[in-house]
């Protein structure tokens, strides 16, 4: 497929590390830490959370999956699986649960839902995540080579490579980690709090903060999608001849990139000299 975002539904191979998060207090030891509500999942339930820094900014954004009664899935983004790790391990005290990091194949399905092809849960080897993709619907398929070598036989979708899988991304205005979201993210600037935050649960690492904006504050940039010209990342937007905010993806004409709240949706900047249109993620 070429760079162009896909059309219609497609799969492309895509890269992400699992955490895998066991025993018997597994459950309470997320639910403690994560920003989800994770009280009601059942076992194949999966559900966006974030694992925050005590200040409330972002050490990692993933998906968490109840695997088992004692045991779950975290997935997140390939090379952040450590971090990930690392900060669950930092608090496991007098606790009975293990934390270790899985190898793993994972292949992106967007387009269609998990209730559009509800045999593919069943497939041996893989193990299917459900992703909410802005509008799109979607899940990833997670497991050994050959499970996932036989799930995407078994779809038949057409295959996107990385360049156009990433434009679609950029399309649909999804924050990747480690590229439009790093350990200075704010939730509420790349809009994950609409989905991977509970305000309603118990506390949870870096409630303080999120809480704090959500009932009486602002956060000074959101991430905004760019349309019109050619935007290169990390090349400076500016409006009224002043650098309001940089670019972190782009495809063509279309990017993500954080920008200065005074900047409201509609509005012309300026990227590379040429303009680009502000628009909602």
């Amino acid at each position: 497929m070429s760079a162009a975002p896909p059309s219609v539904a497609f799969c492309a191979s895509v890269a992400r590390d699992l955490v895998v998060v066991s025993g018997p207090d597994s459950g309470s030891f997320l639910q403690s830490l994560l920003s989800q509500d994770l009280g009601s999942l059942v076992p194949g339930e999966a559900v966006p959370a974030l694992l925050l820094q005590p200040r409330g900014k972002l050490l990692v954004d993933l998906v968490v999956r109840r695997h088992g009664e004692e045991e779950w899935w975290c997935v997140c983004e390939a090379g952040f699986g450590g971090v990930l790790a690392d900060g669950l391990r930092r608090f496991r005290i007098r606790v009975k649960v293990e934390i270790e990091e899985r190898p793993v194949e994972a292949l992106a399905v967007r387009g269609i839902g998990l209730s559009d092809r509800p045999g593919v849960a069943r497939l041996p080897g893989v193990v299917a995540v459900p992703v909410r993709w802005g509008t799109v619907g979607g899940f990833d398929l997670i497991g050994d080579p050959g499970g996932v070598a036989a799930a995407r036989a078994e779809l038949g979708l057409p295959v996107a490579e990385a360049d156009a899988y990433e434009a679609a991304r950029i399309e649909v205005g999804v924050p990747r980690m480690g590229v439009d979201l790093d350990e200075d993210t704010i939730p509420q600037e790349a809009g994950l709090d609409r989905d991977a935050i509970s305000f309603t649960k118990g506390c949870f690492i870096g409630q303080e903060l999120v809480c704090r904006i959500d009932s009486r504050g602002h956060v000074n940039r959101h991430l905004r999608r760019l349309r019109g010209g050619s935007p290169t990342v990390g090349a400076a937007v500016t409006a009224a001849g002043r650098e309001v905010g940089s670019v972190t993806s782009a495809a063509g004409e279309v990017a993500l990139a954080l920008v200065r709240r005074e900047v409201e949706p509609g509005a012309t900047v300026l990227v590379d000299g040429r303009e680009s249109r502000v628009e909602v993620c």
